[in-house]
């Protein structure tokens, strides 16, 4: 485990890095107790900006999980300040994208963390030099630097120094200009290139000095001889020279770019040399820039510690790339060569191996349960995968001849396995080789996204979960599950616990509480025995060949965390009671509970309908009935009913809500039922949640009781305007169209056919309830302008977006691409999409993305089946999440 520093934790807790005076090495002790004092009062001042770095982190939580946040600020604040990380900013970031690069350095800045920045200004100097006269020279990619144009330079690099400086200062952020002393250069060639310079010696003391009193150092890349002549130094070159003399943990290479591409166009999203350099540089597309910096970053990364990784970046996701596990560049590191083995003998000093094994295990009897673990594996049919430091170490079971799975036995990570991805290695290797696997974690296992994202389906029992991937759907599924489940009602040595599998489990784990495990950041055991649930928001990195694991969800998985709250059992359907259902919506979501194998209609509520036979549902005979709030308040009492759906119109459900939360209150239970109001009463109402998985925390509504089902109009725009909202120049307008069932079945022009033939009818054209529900929503005013035609269901949008910076279509098309990649219900296509092709789909299509010849405004349009991810198949969503089941089970795919 990496160190984390008592000190600067508790530094970092109330908002200030700590400052160790160093004056007295600098200046007479005079000096030097000012210096001290000035010193000390600055820290005394940034410790009291705790409301600032608190917003920070709030807002860094909202790219990625707080156990992600909390563990690389850990990570970031285990060494010293200069030790966190070099930024190299490329001239054409200060010239186009200044406002995202000092949004970013002061989000570090506040949050405590002290960058060094190396700049340069290649394409201003080539404009300087061009409308001087001069015609810039380069010889092997090297400028020749004259006289004349050292000089130009020279100038040049003060101004855009000093701009970026002041810039962050605006910010509130303590910048120091660093533009001599630091670098010292001979001749590159004197007779070839003139003054450009290769660095011989790296003074650390100016970064250092600045840090300690609270400023970031912004460093030009101009450096001097012995004799105090300047030369210029390509900013790459100064970057990596600065690194090998700091050794910090990250080198960022900020790109317009934002990442490295493959020969098919698609970001490499981490690349590890160890194991992938020689198959990089056989690839076709690998060729010029790209080769060279491939190379150049493996030279720079063997002459730094092994922890040390380069990322190239866009300067506004330098946030998402530091502080989440999927990154948002590219993400180059040595990596880990992996080792195999099959057999104990294999894998060399068994006292070695049993430490690996302890070491993450605070049950008194650890060793005992590591030495009955080692006999078990003594002549079993196993695999293991591990680095050559043991930082990740997994061992996997092979398939007896009634299973056609393997059994993942024993998996143990560091920290510092996980922060260097060590845990993505193995699990790919692991994956190759075995094609189907099964698995167990602990519910509270702080890394439980990554095995999310690793899964295709899980099942929950008590504070356990069982994973497994590559078993399809069926007998042997059924099987397995069924198993897990009775595992948790037997005690070791039952009969019913004979299986391999579940040997497996108990010998790895001495018992059915305390598992085998990888570390955690809070070093906490965690069991990783043999069994398995699926995943949330959040992508683990993968390497640029090995599968990538995807943040898609399969329909047998469950993509919310256990929260120790009503998760479903294997053997129980929930009971859903369906207050109105003589609506399109209410009819479509008895066709998706119809086939969902988890939920059941108990209850049908209708007042037209009551006494007849609900027809199109065929798991049991379900008469509709006309159910009043006593009858509800009654039903909630007797525990009779999990979920319940109002699918009732506005302003007709609060009798019925008030009925449960009144019989709640009178009968509490710990099964809590849920309810899902399809109508807007709740829209607005805070102690309710708003259910729209793919833009609100999953585990927000996998906790609630009364979630709010949004507006069909209103979760097309708002998946169609989120991504963009911090691009935002102005308000953005939606003209939507919405086929004549959105308007319900009571007769109304709106959904006259004869009216509407040849026709479109606006209506509500401000102020429409949807109008303020997205603005609500996404924090921004929008204009809403509805309309009504003459197609069945479908809703199409028009939407005009003005942007506070100019963009390209590319550039805002890979935003979405990005903000919803494995959305499994949220397509992003490249042409404006049709209605024609989202009815009666299930999720929605985002596309069309033209942008105004002055790169400030894009539309953009979004289609969505109003009946189905606009109402039924949303709070089916939501249902799921709320009880525990695979959110998208039931739900069938869009393609």
């Amino acid at each position: 485990m990496l160190p984390v520093r008592v000190a600067r934790a508790v530094a970092l807790r109330a908002g200030a890095r700590r400052v160790v005076p160093r004056a007295a090495r600098f200046a007479p002790s005079t000096l030097a107790a000012r210096s001290v004092n000035q010193r000390a009062s600055y820290s005394a001042s940034r410790t009291n900006d705790s409301t600032t770095r608190a917003a920070v982190i709030q807002v860094l939580n909202n790219i990625g999980s707080k156990r992600e946040v909390q563990q690389y600020l850990s990570h970031f604040s285990s060494v010293s300040q200069q030790q966190f990380a070099v930024i190299k900013v490329g001239g054409a970031i200060l010239t186009e994208h200044l406002d995202e690069l000092c949004s970013s350095l002061s989000f570090l800045y506040h949050v405590g963390l002290y960058p060094v920045i190396v700049h340069g200004a290649g394409p201003q100097l080539n404009k300087l030099l061009e409308e001087a006269g001069v015609e810039p020279q380069f010889e092997e990619g090297i400028r020749i630097t004259d006289g004349k144009t050292l000089g130009v330079a020279r100038k040049l690099f003060l101004a855009e120094n000093l701009k970026l400086v002041q810039r962050l200062e605006q910010l509130g952020v303590r910048a120091r200009p660093i533009t001599s002393s630091v670098f010292t250069a001979d001749y590159l060639d004197q007779d070839k290139w003139k003054f450009v310079g290769k660095i011989t010696e790296v003074n650390k003391e100016p970064v250092q000095t600045a840090i300690e009193n609270g400023y970031l150092p912004i460093l030009t890349s101009m450096a001097e001889t012995a004799e105090g002549q300047v030369l210029n130094v390509n900013a790459d070159v100064a970057a990596g020279e600065l690194a090998r003399a700091l050794e910090p943990l990250k080198v960022v290479y900020l790109s317009e770019k934002g990442g490295l591409f493959d020969g098919d166009a698609k970001k490499i999203s981490a690349i590890n040399l160890d194991e992938e350099f020689d198959h990089l540089m056989a690839q076709p597309w690998c060729k010029f820039g790209t080769r060279l910096k491939i190379k150049e970053i493996k030279e720079l990364l063997e002459n730094l510690p092994r922890s040390s990784s380069v990322a190239i970046i866009h300067p506004a996701d330098l946030q998402k790339e530091l502080f989440t596990d999927s990154g948002a560049g590219t993400l180059i590191r040595r990596g880990n060569k992996l080792l195999t083995a099959t057999s104990l003998e294999e894998m060399g000093d068994r006292n070695k191996l049993k430490e690996v094994l302890v070491r993450d295990r605070e049950v008194r009897d650890a060793r005992a349960t590591v030495d009955r673990y080692l006999e078990f594996l003594e002549g079993r049919d196993f695999k293991s995968y591990y680095d050559e430091s043991m930082k990740a170490l997994a061992v996997v079971l092979k398939p007896a001849a009634d299973e056609g799975y393997s059994t993942l036995a024993t998996l143990t990570i560091t920290k510092s396995g996980w922060l260097s991805n060590v845990a993505d290695n193995l699990f790919a290797a692991i994956k190759k080789e075995n094609p189907s696997l099964v698995w167990t974690v602990k519910a509270d296992d702080e890394n439980l996204t990554w095995f999310f994202d690793k899964a295709d389906g899980s099942i929950v029992r008590g504070n356990d979960i069982m994973f497994w991937y590559g078993i399809a759907p069926g007998e042997n599924l059924n099987k397995l599950m069924n198993e897990f489940t009775a595992q948790g009602r037997a005690m070791l040595g039952e009969s019913n616990l004979e299986s391999r599998l579940h040997r497996a489990a108990q010998i790895a784990s001495g018992n059915l509480k305390a598992h085998f495990a990888s570390g955690s950041v809070a070093n906490q055991a965690r069991g990783y025995s043999t069994l398995a649930r699926r995943p949330v928001m959040g992508t683990a990195r993968s390497s640029a060949f090995a599968p990538r694991a995807a943040r898609g969800y399969a329909t047998t998985t469950n993509p919310n965390p256990p929260y120790g709250k009503k998760h479903a059992s294997n053997d129980q359907r929930s009971r859903v009671a369906l207050i109105g259902a003589r609506g399109y919506t209410g009819q479509a979501l008895i066709d998706l509970i119809n086939s969902h194998p988890n939920f059941e209609l108990k209850n049908v509520s209708s007042r037209e309908l009551a006494g007849q036979t609900l027809k199109g549902y065929n798991k049991k005979e379900i008469v509709y009935e006309n159910l009043s709030a006593d009858d509800v308040r009654e039903m909630e009492k007797n525990g009779e009913i999990d979920v319940w759906v109002m699918a009732l119109p506005n302003g007709v459900c609060k009798p019925f809500v008030d009925a449960i939360t009144e019989a709640k209150q009178a009968a509490p239970r710990e099964d809590s039922s849920v309810i899902v109001d399809l109508s807007a009463d709740y829209r607005f109402d805070s102690s309710w949640t708003y259910g729209l998985p793919e833009l609100v925390k999953r585990s927000a509504i996998a906790q609630a009781t009364q979630i709010s089902n949004p507006g069909c109009y209103a979760t097309a725009a708002q998946l169609a305007i989120a991504p963009l909202v911090e691009h935002l120049g102005g308000e953005p307008t939606v003209f939507g169209v919405s086929g004549y069932s959105g308007a319900g079945t009571k007769p109304s022009l709106k959904n006259n056919v004869e009216y509407l033939t040849n026709n479109i009818v606006p209506y509500s054209l401000t102020d429409h309830i949807h109008e303020r529900e997205i603005s609500n929503q996404l924090g921004v005013n929008i204009g809403f302008i509805p309309h009504v035609a003459v197609w069945f269901q479908g809703i199409h949008h028009t939407i005009n977006i003005p942007l506070n910076k100019s963009m390209t279509s590319r550039d805002i098309r890979q935003i979405y691409q990005d903000r919803y990649a494995g959305e499994k219900l949220v397509k992003v296509v490249g042409e404006a999409p049709l209605v024609k092709a989202i009815s009666g789909k299930h999720g929605v299509e985002i596309g069309g993305f033209a942008v105004h010849s002055s790169g400030k405004r894009v539309v953009i349009c979004a289609t969505i089946d109003n009946l189905l991810k606009g109402a039924a198949t949303q709070c089916l969503q939501n249902m799921n999440l709320a009880r525990g089941y695979a959110e998208f089970e039931g739900i069938p795919p869009m393609d």
